[in-house]
């Protein structure tokens, strides 16, 4: 069973005078197999610093706490060795790689996780047969990765991605973002799959309720000044989409 662990955890992003500035103020979180987590809060929360934080982006900086996988420690691992020990981030905004072909990213970075080339036949039967289940065109394989791609297309290959690189723990920032009602359904299908297996545990980091309409989850957090404010069920995603966060933000608020 896999199980990532978020304790206390503490990060800081240093501004351009060099000064550090706290985003995460002790974050207490625990994923474990065949869960799935939803994290919800206004813009600014710190949302997407979590995700970075586990991820290893050199730009935040951990100051205290930890956070482990399986018992190990994250925190200690470079940035390939967490992929490789079942981290996976599908991030809000993908990034362009000119001149590097869908299909040859693809199959570095699970050669890359699996410690080995797959045999080039079988992942390409692989990666077609992802790519049909997506909806994604079998020409993108051969394009650059994610140059001239809408929006709904990047969110729509960080799923393919995720399933062919087959992680232990998902976390997935805001891939609802930007979608409409066709591509959300596309991609939440795709997350659906990835969780059905077992071993599988997802974090997912969302505005909305509406994704979590398709993605069931177990657990509901709410996020606000840098930790977990609020817990509950797929009922108090409900209540956000109502009611918003002014509880937790207003002036009577005693986050």
């Amino acid at each position: 069973m896999s199980t990532l662990q978020i304790r206390d955890l503490h990060a800081c992003v240093a501004e351009a005078d060099g000064t550090l500035r706290e985003i995460l103020r002790g974050v207490n979180l625990t994923v474990a197999d065949g869960q799935t987590h939803a994290i919800m809060g206004p813009n600014g929360s710190g949302k997407s610093t979590l995700a970075y934080a586990i991820a290893g982006h050199p730009k935040y900086i951990v100051t205290s706490g930890g956070v482990t996988l399986d018992g190990q420690d994250v925190l200690a691992m470079s940035v390939d060795a967490r992929a490789r020990a079942g981290l996976f981030l599908a991030m809000q905004y993908p990034v362009e790689v000119p001149g590097v072909s869908v299909a040859n990213f693809l199959r570095t970075a699970v050669t890359a996780v699996r410690g080995e080339a797959p045999k080039l036949r079988e992942f390409m039967k692989q990666m077609r047969g992802a790519m049909s289940s997506l909806s994604i065109d079998p020409k993108f394989a051969e394009r650059s990765l994610n140059e001239g791609f809408s929006g709904g297309e990047k969110k729509r290959h960080e799923i393919l991605q995720l399933e062919l690189l087959d992680p232990k723990i998902a976390v997935l920032d805001e891939t609802d973002s930007g979608l409409d009602v066709d591509a959300l359904k596309i991609v939440a299908e795709g997350i659906n799959r990835f969780r059905a297996r077992s071993g599988h545990g997802v974090l997912l980091i969302t505005h909305y309720n509406r994704i979590l309409q398709y993605v069931q989850p177990d657990f509901v957090h709410v996020f606000v000044g840098g930790r977990v404010v609020e817990e509950g069920g797929p009922e108090l995603a409900r209540l956000l989409e109502s009611e918003g966060y002014e509880r937790f933000t207003g002036a009577g608020a005693t986050v």
